[in-house]
């Protein structure tokens, strides 16, 4: 990280990628039933499925392991258009997640996870796995689980409460969509003194714009190659 940089830490799980519906689609096909009968979660720890500490953790190996719900979760409408908005602003994308609590399983979780954000086009420039995430640091967070909230600002970070039913009794800055989470980044960027760098015109192919990061246009025709000299 270069001296200057605004950093934004950013949650994936529940933020970037629907985590609850992936969570779902395992705990459905583990009970044969319908993922529609499975309502939709309001608290933390996925009580309205009667799922103890024990079970929860079972089938959360069983997805990441064998359904590969981190490869496959839903992704979070518009959060790679809106994060790319923030990179091309000058925002140095710092991804933080705890991914790293199934034993033996790490190998899976990380390839998951990178081949995932490569797929939905999100950008970053760190990728942290950690659970203790004031130990990250960031200006400003976004994250959803209320315990990493309120960790953060005990430590005087400040957060961005990325909406969802089980953070409602938190206080704001709250976000509902990505646009109004880029908003809120963007202002805080300019309120901390620094430039807020013009965006690039932006696609709404994501992916086709990382391609375009990692694998530059061709420009001319290509090199001959060499002849035999034999």
């Amino acid at each position: 990280m270069r001296s200057g940089d605004f950093v934004l830490g950013v949650d994936i799980d529940g933020v970037c990628g629907d985590h609850s519906e992936a969570f779902r689609r395992v705990v459905a096909a583990e009970r044969g039933v319908d993922p529609d009968s499975l309502v939709e979660q309001r608290s933390w720890d996925f009580g309205e499925w009667g799922l103890s500490g024990e079970e929860f953790e079972r089938l959360h190996r069983i997805g990441v392991l064998e359904h590969r719900m981190f490869r496959t979760m839903p992704v979070i409408p518009g959060c790679a258009e809106a994060l790319w908005r923030l990179s091309d602003a000058g925002v140095w994308i710092r991804l933080i997640t705890h991914r790293l609590y199934t034993n033996w399983g790490h190998a899976v979780a990380v390839g998951d996870t990178v081949a995932w954000l490569d797929e939905h086009g999100i950008p970053y420039r760190d990728l942290c796995f950690l659970g203790h995430k004031p130990q990250v640091e960031a200006d400003v967070y976004i994250d959803d689980a209320p315990h990493n909230i309120l960790a953060l600002r005990e430590t005087g970070g400040t957060v961005i409460v990325f909406d969802q039913p089980y953070n409602r009794h938190l206080d704001g800055p709250r976000a509902r969509t990505w646009p109004e989470a880029a908003s809120l980044v963007a202002e805080l960027m300019a309120g901390s003194g620094l430039p807020v760098q013009e965006q690039l015109p932006l696609t709404a192919d994501a992916r086709g714009r990382l391609r375009g990061r990692l694998v530059p246009p061709r420009t001319g025709p290509p090199a001959p190659r060499p002849r035999d000299s034999s």
